[in-house]
């Protein structure tokens, strides 16, 4: 039986330079950039951490030109690139038009980047007819077309004046669920592809809207899609799939049906405006929000289900004034690391919080490192990354070293717009909660961070709730205050 264009959706493979997330130049070129050496870049970079009389002062920023993740000022052009992805009868076709519309009436370019299976299964190929070595080669050409139909997605946005958001119908990852992990690994090393750049760096953002045979079963049908013929169990089956292929993207969005369908599409929407940055006002009804819980006696490894982990360091930056937070953010597998600059600016212009990410090369995040902040300490993590219950989560593992206090520290997070029971019912059985944490300030990574004592410190960071601080230490009466959202303490 001919594959089906979800069966058939090959992974296309983020490719180096040319893929990394830069909104003022994109390569087309298909080969992949040098691996770091982990070795040599973390001598240099100790190098910078160990030198004090050449670090500039906090308003002295290099002039970098730094690629937005996030909300930028007006004048600078932003290019955003997203995935939809997700089983059979999901909602990504209505979806793409909803997130097209949307961005356009706030003045947006959008591109909308074609389904690459769809395409070449509708030129009379069949899967069924391909010898194993035939499949193999073709799914190898569908990630190739996919990269290059994508980069020329990419190289428009970039020329365009306008902000643009790219909207892929898939993207290269997807192929991986629909492939054995032997062949998958033999093609990646074939073509030197690694999944940092192929997951972590080509896209902005991953929206994985849940198919409707998995919550929404009523509503699941094949009638309005020639390419589809899938039975529920299948359906169920390709979703879970094509979610697990993009577990470890740092900004990854599991939109399900615990809502009607019209109020999932708000949330998609949502969420990629959570992202950027933009202020939706009272157009889209806020539904999500990030949890954080505190674990103990983490379980071996047999007890999750499948996961990526990473290595992760956070350096919290000197900063202009009180109400401003920077850091960054170097995440990496296998000496293969992506690069984070986020800027917190809370109370900008009306809205709660605001944060500015911003995608570095590993020359920009050396020379941001002169700018580390001798107050804090390196924070130091092996993140987790799984899927379960159709919940996206992300279990910190604190490491040394670091303050005392983060010894032994598991944090879990995620979000989620469950509440009650049903949230309850969809949190990790296997893992040891011992309570919520959510807006506690103990368990900021900021707090966690300081290198003197939280009672005699005036740095401790605070909340408030509804603008008002709240109960505080005596010896911080004098601190600045500084707004709390959850949002906030997103730690990248």
């Amino acid at each position: 039986m001919a594959a089906t264009a979800d069966q058939l959706m090959a992974p296309a493979p983020v490719l180096s330079v040319a893929t990394t997330l830069q909104p003022t130049r994109t390569n087309s070129s298909f080969t992949s950039a040098p691996a770091t050496n982990s070795n040599e870049m973390d001598t240099t970079e100790n190098q910078v951490e160990n030198s004090k009389s050449g670090s500039p002062k906090p308003n002295a920023l290099p002039s970098l030109k730094l690629n937005k993740l996030g909300a930028s000022t007006a004048k600078e052009k932003r290019v955003y690139k997203i995935v939809l992805t997700g089983g059979p009868c999901g909602g990504k076709t209505t979806g793409q038009s909803r997130l097209c519309t949307f961005f356009e009436n706030l003045g947006w370019k959008v591109f909308r980047v074609p389904e690459t299976a769809t395409v070449l299964l509708s030129g009379g190929v069949k899967f069924s007819d391909l010898t194993e070595k035939e499949a193999y080669k073709f799914q190898e050409n569908l990630i190739r077309t996919m990269v290059q139909i994508e980069n020329t997605y990419f190289e428009l946005g970039n020329s365009s004046t306008r902000n643009c958001l790219i909207i892929c119908d898939r993207g290269v990852m997807d192929a991986s669920a629909y492939i054995s992990k032997d062949k998958w690994e033999k093609m990646m090393a074939g073509n030197k592809w690694n999944p940092v750049e192929m997951r972590d760096n080509r896209y902005n953002q991953i929206l994985h809207l849940v198919s409707a045979a998995n919550g929404a079963e009523d509503f699941y049908s094949t009638e309005d899609h020639a390419c589809r013929s899938e039975g529920v169990d299948l359906a169920r089956e390709l979703d879970y799939k094509s979610a697990a292929a993009w577990v470890g993207h740092p900004y990854f969005d599991v939109i399900d049906n615990s809502t009607n369908f019209e109020t999932k599409m708000n949330r998609m929407i949502e969420s990629v405006c959570q992202k950027l940055g933009i202020d939706t006002g009272d157009r889209l009804q806020a539904t999500s929000r990030k949890l954080k819980y505190l674990v103990a006696l983490l379980p071996a490894d047999g007890e999750f289900p499948p996961f990526q982990d990473f290595d992760v360091v956070h350096h919290y930056l000197q900063s202009a004034g009180p109400r401003v937070q920077a850091r960054l953010r170097k995440r990496g597998q296998k000496n293969h690391w992506s690069y984070i600059h986020t800027q917190r600016r809370p109370n900008v212009h009306g809205q709660a919080r605001i944060e500015v990410k911003t995608q570095l090369t590993h020359r920009d995040y050396m020379n941001l490192l002169a700018q580390r902040d001798d107050a804090h300490f390196t924070i130091y993590k092996k993140r987790r990354c799984f899927l379960i219950n159709n919940q996206y989560f992300q279990l910190d593992i604190y490491r040394e070293p670091g303050h005392p206090r983060c010894k032994g520290l598991v944090l879990l997070e995620t979000y989620s717009s469950l509440t009650g029971e049903a949230l309850k019912n969809c949190m990790p059985k296997f893992l040891n909660i011992v309570k919520e944490v959510t807006g506690d300030p103990d368990y900021s990574m900021f707090n966690l961070s300081l290198k003197e004592d939280w009672s005699t410190t005036k740095k401790y960071f605070r909340p408030t709730k509804q603008g008002k601080p709240q109960a505080t230490l005596q010896t911080q009466a004098s601190a600045p205050l500084m707004q709390y959202h959850p949002y906030d303490e997103n730690s990248d």
